[in-house]
């Protein structure tokens, strides 16, 4: 996949800012800077903001309004664990945060199920041949994954 790279929890923001207006949405940002504060960081001593390297983690939590309900909470890292309508996506690298959204509000996203065993997928598409698929675990999948389902 021929992504742009977004070195910084920072850069992967504005590209979701920017995506989200795009698509005439709004984009809620909160930030959470410094070892102490980082959701990884369950280990890190009390007030301490920077790691063992001196370096400042920058963690951020973004909420895309709109149908569907989308989430993205970027980890310093460098990926991103991203939700569609309860459904989550975790370990999707933060370059792939922009393409990833397009599709969801491209109309590329789409559920497959199938009736033996029962189970509903949500099924994230992305240039080159690259796809995210997790499973539907709501007992009540929401009207936007109903809508966007493709036979199996």
């Amino acid at each position: 996949m021929n992504s742009p790279r977004l070195p910084t929890t920072e850069s992967a923001v504005r590209a979701i800012r920017e995506i989200a207006e795009e698509y005439r949405r709004t984009a809620t940002v909160t930030d959470d800077i410094g070892a102490d504060r980082t959701s990884r960081r369950t280990a890190a001593d009390p007030f301490a903001t920077l790691d063992p390297d001196c370096s400042l983690p920058h963690e951020a939590f973004v909420e895309v309004d709109g149908t569907p309900e989308v989430s993205v909470r970027l980890h310093p890292e460098g990926d991103a664990k991203i939700t569609v309508d309860q459904v989550e996506f975790h370990d999707v690298p933060r370059d792939a945060v922009p393409a990833f959204l397009r599709s969801v509000y491209g109309g590329l996203a789409h559920t497959r199920g199938r009736f033996f065993p029962p189970g509903l997928w949500l099924v994230v598409p992305l240039p080159g041949d690259e796809v995210y698929k997790e499973p539907v675990t709501s007992l009540h999948p929401t009207p936007w994954l109903l809508r966007n389902s493709r036979a199996t």
